[in-house]
């Protein structure tokens, strides 16, 4: 599997589920679960939602700009780990663009929630797994819950997002 091909993967599963893990990479804290928005005409970048105090925007205000995103696709076949910086996005029309109800019911203010901040994280490279169980491995581990490594087939490459 070529670079292209894994990158499309990547954002191929992204739209079928859009929750990742994104955490400060020098930070003292875990990452946290959010949800992923993007549009592909805007590039190799996500935006995410979230209050002015989580510790993502304390990180990004006392000058920590990398971000570290893990993703896991809902079907269980494609990991990603993707480097990136943090921006605060300013421009009303990206954060229409993305605004919906799900997103309204963490803002008791909602579109005009003080604490309402959006984030754009150029994503910048990473690694990305994706892997593919056989016939056999499949019926296997329904029935004992264990595989043989020639029951998966793995494919791995190294990234550049940009």
């Amino acid at each position: 599997m070529n670079n292209d091909t894994i990158i499309n993967t990547f954002w191929e599963k992204l739209g079928e589920s859009s929750f990742v893990m994104v955490g400060v990479p020098d930070g003292p804290r875990h990452s946290e679960p959010m949800t992923a928005f993007f549009d592909r005409k805007l590039g190799s970048d996500v935006f995410i939602f979230l209050a002015d105090d989580n510790r993502l925007c304390l990180a990004l205000k006392e000058g920590r700009r990398d971000a570290m995103l893990q993703y896991v696709a809902k079907s269980h076949d494609f990991f990603a780990c993707i480097s990136g910086q943090m921006e605060r996005v300013v421009d009303e029309a990206t954060i229409d663009r993305f605004w919906n109800e799900n997103v309204a019911e963490w803002f008791s203010g909602g579109r005009r929630d003080p604490k309402l901040t959006m984030l754009r994280i150029r994503l910048r490279d990473g690694e990305m797994w994706s892997s593919d169980m056989s016939i056999k491995g499949k019926v296997k581990l329904m029935l004992s819950g264990e595989l043989d490594r020639d029951e998966l087939e793995t494919q791995h490459a190294q990234v550049a997002m940009a």
